[in-house]
């Protein structure tokens, strides 16, 4: 049975591009706002507390508009260069566009990577042209740090949204993995070295460094004032620990796999559905007999059409509609399909295997040459981990 996937909320579609937010990120925003509706804007407004409060809310969203516009600036260029993308999710600490593969070449990787940072570093131009411009002739840099300085709602939101983007850029592109800083640099060493791998363990072992550099800062700070925020910083890098921890494993596993191939792993006598069988058949005769979730659909050449799943079945049975063929039925939007001789290491991070479990194998005309599951690559990747 696949595994699950985790489950969100969709915010927003953009372009096309599914937005979703995990329930920690309702936490995060709700201790954002109250931190700066509190803390953090007070000072500077010469207000009441309601003000304080919807300023804090704008400026919590326009927070989190920068990081879905950063996230947009990765899909928008992968979608570009051909790579697929499932969605953008809002989580803890940031933002993730998950991509149906992984780039192919250095200069993909870079282009896909730098688009983040590039757009963060226009919202920092844009936001400080706007706090300029609304300053009234005194320096920008100069009324946000001057003490006993006040101002108007809408020169804070533009200071803070400014600051916000200076440091997530200034963060963001540092050369250690998960970051895009990161990325940027394994394309580098990948074009320079031809050796993707190696790229891959380099940037995570700076993003461990950089973890544990992160940890003894949260640490430290922890021991001097005793904040909450120190221990959101010791969570941030832990989550930056793992994941370096990740890339660094996978370019280790990579290297060893290097040479095995999707059809040396694969099933290569799957059962098939025919695209003409009834939904009625299908699940007294598959289904039903086999107890198993999905089928691959193919046509009478074998060309690969799509997967049934039993849900789906089911579902349209109860509506009424047992005589609709299979292929009427089929999943859509699922990234289950990878050439027979792709390397093994391409399988890792795929779609597929994450949502159903599987890919699908075909040759170069779209003919099914079987399956691999995610049991076959475990068990494949056993001996080399």
């Amino acid at each position: 049975m696949p595994p699950r996937q985790r489950q969100n909320l969709q915010l927003a579609r953009i372009f096309g591009i599914r937005v979703g937010v995990s329930f920690s990120w309702f936490f995060v925003l709700f201790l954002l706002i109250w931190w700066l509706g509190t803390s953090y804007f007070p000072p500077i407004l010469e207000g009441s507390r309601t003000t304080d409060y919807l300023v804090a809310v704008a400026a919590a969203l326009g927070y989190f508009l920068s990081l879905i516009l950063h996230e947009l600036g990765h899909a928008l260029v992968a979608r570009r260069l051909g790579i697929g993308i499932a969605g953008i999710d809002l989580w803890f600490f940031g933002g993730l566009s998950k991509m149906r593969r992984e780039p192919a070449t250095p200069g993909e990787e870079f282009k896909v990577a730098a688009a983040g940072p590039a757009v963060t570093l226009l919202l920092l131009v844009i936001c400080a042209a706007v706090g300029v411009a609304l300053s009234s002739g005194h320096p920008f840099t100069e009324s946000l740090t001057r003490e006993n300085f006040t101002t108007t709602p809408a020169l804070a939101i533009a200071g803070w949204l400014a600051f916000v983007n200076a440091a997530l850029f200034v963060f963001n592109i540092l050369p250690a993995f998960p970051l895009d800083g990161g990325r940027i640099a394994r394309a580098i060493i990948w074009r320079t070295t031809g050796d993707r791998n190696r790229a891959t363990g380099w940037t995570g072992r700076a993003g461990q460094a950089l973890a544990l550099l992160v940890g003894l800062a949260g640490l430290l700070d922890l021991q001097r004032t005793h904040s909450s925020f120190s221990l959101l910083t010791l969570l941030l890098a832990f989550f930056l620990y793992q994941a370096a921890g990740a890339a660094v494993v996978q370019g280790a596993i990579g290297r060893r796999i290097a040479n095995v191939r999707v059809a040396d792993i694969m099933d290569r006598e799957p059962v098939t559905i025919p695209a003409d069988v009834t939904l009625l058949d299908a699940q007294e005769q598959y289904f039903l007999r086999y107890r198993w979730p999905w089928f691959v659909v193919v046509d009478p050449a074998r060309h690969f059409l799509g997967v049934i799943r039993q849900q789906r079945v089911e579902e349209e049975i109860a509506a009424g509609r047992p005589a609709l063929e299979v292929v009427e039925a089929l999943e859509q939007d699922l990234a289950v399909r990878i050439g027979e001789e792709a390397p093994l290491e391409s399988l890792l991070g795929a779609e597929g295997l994450g949502r159903l479990g599987a890919m699908v194998a075909v040759d170069a005309d779209g003919v099914l040459q079987g399956v691999v599951t995610l049991a076959q690559v475990r068990r494949a990747l056993a001996p080399a981990s």
